[in-house]
């Protein structure tokens, strides 16, 4: 089935770190977007779907009636199932308990609230506008709303982060008791201002420390922080997400499992049948372009099988679970350790990738080499 991803561009400020496709909430603007986000919604072919998950930008910024409203849409088109996952995620400030119980009754059934860090030094230096308690209090109330499954969003290897520091945070969250997390390493986008600020602040010595921590306790910290999780029933199943029994995120292991997913908005992406495409990025643009019934697709591609077989190893690799060799042999008639089991025996020999009588995958420590890995299926 597929998944539906809606891209809500707007923010009430612009993070430091931030290299995705928003900018600062207009209210006419957000008016004449979501009418533009139904109408694409309506044209789209309708297919079964069964997750819905409003990305940004701030989603959370929209009025729980627009939320119904899209969603009623995307049932109305898709005949999304009873049980469908539908994510919105949200900023801690956009949070109250009438706002979060409004979001619950417009048929939204997991949130994902963008923490970054449980330190308030970190989050001024990342240009977050909430505090740690503000986060605390976000959860609690997305609780009492009723949430059941709620992830968090944790980023390490911040400017001034020591180990201690960062494994408070992951302690912190373990403690409100969430169902998810994932927890990314900081990446500094040559655009974005903390790099600049990072660069200025080491130069002149600035107080709070703005020095990033050495590689390997980046490694470190990834290593313990999973190691923690897991101890306390928080299981590793890709990359940088970790979830209780029952709590993937069923919308994004569509991304990791090869399956297909349709983008609404400015900027967002869709993979459908091995055909790939992307919205204009600019959100005056795209309002323009669906006003006026032109195209809003551009960057198509038709993937080739042999590009799909890549991609599908590509983000395989990335679950804990791995490469199914049987389900490779079905679907793309490659018997894939064959091809590519001498290039990574020497992986396996380190310790980095494990197998199995049909299959093989990253391990934990192999994980932290996964960019070096993967060039094997290239």
């Amino acid at each position: 089935m597929l998944g539906l991803y809606l891209h809500i561009p707007f923010c009430q400020a612009i993070c430091s770190y931030c290299n995705f496709n928003r900018g600062l909430l207009d209210a006419d603007l957000k008016r004449r977007y979501v009418d533009a986000i139904e109408r694409e919604i309506r044209a789209a072919p309708a297919a079964p779907a069964d997750t819905i998950f409003f990305g940004g930008g701030t989603p959370s910024l929209l009025e729980p009636a627009e939320v119904a409203r899209l969603i009623a849409v995307c049932r109305d088109r898709f005949g999304v199932t009873r049980d469908a996952e539908i994510t919105l995620e949200t900023n801690p400030e956009t949070a109250s308990d009438a706002r979060l119980a409004a979001f619950r009754e417009a048929g939204v059934t997991r949130l994902s609230f963008g923490v970054q860090s449980f330190d308030d030094a970190q989050l001024a230096r990342l240009g977050r506008i909430h505090s740690s308690a503000r986060a605390r209090d976000a959860v609690r109330a997305a609780q009492r709303a009723g949430f059941d499954d709620i992830s968090l969003d944790l980023m390490f290897w911040l400017p001034g982060q020591s180990l201690a520091s960062w494994l408070d945070t992951v302690q912190q969250a373990i403690e409100l008791g969430t169902d998810h997390l994932s927890l990314y390493l900081l990446e500094l986008y040559p655009n974005a201002p903390l790099k600049e600020a990072i660069a200025r602040g080491a130069k002149n010595d600035a107080p709070g420390g703005w020095q990033q921590a050495a590689d390997d306790d980046a490694a470190d910290m990834y290593l313990h922080a999973l190691d923690r999780l897991e101890t306390n029933g928080l299981a590793q199943y890709e990359i940088s997400n970790v979830a209780r029994p029952g709590h993937a995120s069923r919308h994004n292991l569509k991304y990791w499992q090869g399956g297909n997913w349709r983008g609404f908005g400015c900027g967002a992406h869709s993979t459908v049948d091995g055909r790939r495409w992307k919205n204009v990025a600019s959100t005056a643009d795209y309002i323009d372009r669906v006003s006026a019934a032109q195209p809003i697709e551009v960057d198509v591609q038709a993937l080739a099988e042999r590009q799909r077989l890549e991609e599908r190893l590509f983000t395989g690799m990335r679950l804990s679970s791995g490469i199914d060799c049987q389900e490779l042999r079905t679907l793309f008639g490659v018997d894939a350790w064959a091809e590519y089991g001498a290039r990574l025996a020497p992986f396996v020999q380190g310790g980095w990738v494990w197998t199995r009588p049909d299959g093989f995958g990253l391990t934990r420590a192999g994980m932290l080499l996964a960019n070096e890995i993967l060039t094997v299926f290239v």
